[in-house]
């Protein structure tokens, strides 16, 4: 057996989900530019929608819309209670 932080079982190489999900990384974050801010604006909904059926608490989501040569960048940070529905929220735009 390895010595690392991961409690790993040698019959089966496994390891403690806490090693993986252990809260840290709480923040999803989403960078696309679009043609125009009205674009944009629409998968900022979309996306929040989608963010407010994972949540068991409120998400904060933060929108930055910024003008670029080829349009409109849309950056924005969904910041949940826990890295579980952080990873569900991420899994689910897949």
């Amino acid at each position: 057996m390895s010595r690392n932080s991961a409690d790993e079982t040698p019959v089966c190489c496994c390891i403690d989900v806490g090693s993986v999900i252990d809260n840290t990384d709480c923040v999803a974050s989403y960078s696309r530019v679009f043609a125009s801010k009205e674009q944009a604006e629409q998968t900022l909904a979309a996306l929040s929608t989608k963010a407010r059926e994972v949540e068991s608490e409120p998400c904060q989501i933060t929108p930055r819309f910024t003008e670029e040569a080829e349009g409109v960048r849309l950056d924005i940070d969904f910041l949940f209670c826990c890295q579980a529905e952080t990873m569900i929220f991420q899994l689910g735009l897949r």
